[in-house]
């Protein structure tokens, strides 16, 4: 029966690839067991010839031979039907060479035959394939159907099927190494794909902080730019330094957002009010800030999410309803923190421009990734009706 072997170590299979291949070992192995049995009957059973019984001999011989090498050939190669034939065809030949031959080692073939019927085929069949072996073999011996019982006595051949056992063992143990090395590669498969799915997760959070820091301030530095540039034709140079002024100032916005976008990046902690309170000034809403319930340390993620989402809807006030009051409230509910900005309408002449269209949708995938929930659209009544309203529900857990 063909040893079970624990493939040696090697580079790890790529996801998708087929079934491992046998090693080479087990392969030798395979072929040298059915060499050796075919060589020792060779030059030990007799007669053998080409005439009268030596060429029944021969003939059985070669039988029990084909018989015996299907033990080398893969298991896809041969369906079980065609091996249930085959070793059946063997089966009757080794109880028959057995019988016939006077001399050798024509036992050998039941009992290897017998072993690899476990092996090869399912429980029952083998079984059954096995107790006919014994039966042929020991039956032959036992009444003295040919010269060979005077040579082996008929419980030899009553044992013949024995190594069935051994087989069905041996395919059993062969099944679990196939079992683990699939489910090792099922890990592996799904171990790379999780991390995968992290480094895409990750992606999407680092394109979404780049497009907050580069996009929105791009875009402002852009739009006092092309005012100045359209001033000067106008030879207003104190409305020129008034825009050019405002550019500096947002260049150094800018940096801060930059710095808070490295922090986050980094997964630093960011103390969530006083950042908080830092970016409402900056943008140049003094006193617009308002914290409702106690305050608390919020997990870092939800902190770096809602500061993201502040710059987010302050940075399109700034841009879509310029001079319009701003009103930012942070709230801490008991499992939750939420956060709502709100704008009135515009009082000064709105510069057209083109956002990417991004800003909202990567507020909402921060939202869903930690499981929280946020709303947006204009405010339809009240005394900030005309203005803009986003706001954000974020558990803590």
């Amino acid at each position: 029966m063909p040893a079970a072997t624990t493939p040696p170590p090697g580079p790890t299979p790529s996801p998708g690839a087929g079934p491992r291949p046998v090693p080479l070992r087990d392969r030798r192995v395979q072929w040298v067991i059915p060499a050796a049995v075919v060589v020792a009957g060779a030059l030990t059973i007799r007669p053998m010839g080409l005439s009268g019984r030596g060429l029944v001999v021969l003939a059985l011989f070669v039988v029990n031979c084909a018989a015996l090498g299907i033990r080398a050939l893969p298991d896809t190669k041969v369906p079980q039907r065609a091996a249930l034939l085959w070793f059946a065809t063997g089966v009757v030949a080794a109880a028959a060479l057995i019988g016939t031959a006077t001399l050798g080692t024509a036992y050998l073939f039941a009992f290897f035959i017998s072993g690899h019927l476990g092996y090869r085929l399912e429980t029952r069949p083998a079984l059954a394939l096995a107790l006919l072996c014994s039966l042929l073999c020991g039956g032959v011996l036992y009444l003295r159907l040919g010269p060979g019982y005077e040579v082996l006595p008929w419980a030899v051949g009553l044992a013949a099927g024995t190594p069935v056992v051994a087989g069905i063992l041996n395919r059993s143990h062969h099944q679990a190494v196939r079992a683990a090395l699939s489910a090792a590669e099922s890990a592996e498969r799904a171990a790379r794909a999780e991390a995968q799915a992290a480094v895409l997760t990750e992606r999407g959070r680092i394109a979404r902080d780049v497009h907050d820091v580069l996009a929105h301030s791009l875009a402002g530095i852009n739009m006092q730019l092309e005012l100045a540039d359209a001033l000067i034709d106008t030879g207003d140079l104190d409305r020129v330094r008034e825009a050019n002024a405002k550019a500096h100032s947002m260049v150094r916005d800018s940096l801060k957002q930059a710095q808070w976008t490295v922090h986050a990046l980094r997964e630093d902690a960011l103390p969530l009010v006083e950042s908080l309170t830092a970016m409402v000034e900056s943008s140049g809403h003094r006193d617009a800030l308002a914290i409702a319930g106690t305050v608390r340390e919020v997990p870092a993620p939800v902190a770096q999410n809602l500061l993201r989402i502040a710059q987010e809807a302050l940075t399109n006030a700034a841009r879509h309803a310029p001079g319009g009051e701003v009103r930012v409230e942070l709230t801490f509910a008991a499992s939750s923190t939420a956060l709502r900005i709100r704008n009135r309408a515009a009082t000064r002449a709105v510069t057209a421009a083109t956002g990417s269209g991004m800003g909202l949708i990567g507020m909402r995938e921060r939202v869903a990734l930690l499981r929280g929930t946020i709303t947006a659209g204009p405010v339809t009544e009240g005394p900030d009706e005309g203005g803009w309203q986003v706001e954000a529900v974020i558990p803590d857990e």
